[in-house]
């Protein structure tokens, strides 16, 4: 999947795939199931790495997983996303970091949080060659500090500006945008006047694709439990009840048995032995 053949989805209106991953095993599944992008999220600052939002991700930390992600999936489209304040300090610094992902990491391009304020940057760094996907309505990156993870586009005045917004992005260079948390109506008209993809994440049917965490889907993360998550199986459940299996098979003594155990030829154990008798006479 590249960039030109995701566009080419939306224009055919065929429904695109998208979902996290931020492990080489994970990456491997992902892309066995035909999904067309994983994003490497830093939800993966919760879901991996424990921290109650996604705010305090690093680069380091987004390096590492994308790192092990790009091993694993050579056909999906691999999309990073840049952490806070990895690009707010400066141009020159977002494309530095930008081009980080995409030279050292093998991703094919970037994820930025941001509302119109953000396209200058955006137009900076598609202009290097790197694409950039943008990511409007719910920033979680932001989220908590101001107004929290509520429901974008209730009002006339805000649901303008998101559509506004989107248009902006798009203008900048975008080549996708994520819509989170936008009620379904203006994540319709959002998609409707784009002739870039629109990926959405709780925000409705009309969407050109959707996205969801993998952790969330797969019952693998309980911290926090978004109304928007279709839950398709209960991983948490099986492994737990895997590893108390474990458990009680090694407590029992019943694993390892002969199945999973190598045994030596008994012609060289018995010369062995003979050779641990004489020993342990000659000793005495």
């Amino acid at each position: 999947m590249n960039v030109r053949k995701l566009i080419k989805l939306k224009e055919q209106g065929k429904r695109i795939t998208a979902i996290t991953a931020y492990d080489y095993s994970f990456a491997k599944l992902v892309e066995s199931a035909n999904i067309d992008i994983i994003l490497v999220g830093d939800s993966g600052a919760m879901v991996m790495f424990g921290y109650e939002s996604t705010t305090p991700a690093t680069m380091e930390e987004m390096l590492l997983m994308t790192k092990a992600v790009s091993r694993g999936a050579k056909k999906s489209l691999l999309i990073a996303d840049m952490p806070f304040m990895s690009y707010h300090v400066s141009i020159e610094e977002s494309i530095r970091n930008a081009g980080k992902f995409v030279k050292d990491s093998g991703m094919h391009g970037v994820k930025l949080e941001g509302d119109r304020d953000i396209a200058k940057t955006i137009r900076a760094i598609t202009k290097t060659g790197i694409p950039v996907m943008a990511h409007i309505g719910l920033k979680p990156q932001t989220a908590k500090s101001w107004d929290g993870y509520r429901f974008q586009g209730t009002t006339y005045s805000s649901a303008k500006k998101l559509i506004e917004d989107a248009q902006e992005l798009e203008s900048a260079g975008a080549f996708c945008i994520v819509l989170e948390m936008i009620t379904k109506e203006i994540s319709k008209l959002i998609t409707e006047h784009l002739s870039i993809p629109t990926i959405g994440i709780g925000s409705g049917q009309d969407c050109d694709g959707q996205i969801l965490v993998l952790h969330d889907i797969l019952n693998l993360y309980d911290s926090i439990k978004p109304r928007f998550v279709k839950q398709y199986a209960d991983l948490k459940t099986e492994t737990l009840k895997a590893l108390t299996n474990y458990k009680e098979d090694v407590v029992s003594g019943r694993f390892p048995d002969d199945e999973h155990s190598m045994s030596i030829d008994s012609s060289e154990f018995i010369k062995l032995k003979k050779y641990f008798v004489k020993v342990n006479q000659a000793e005495i």
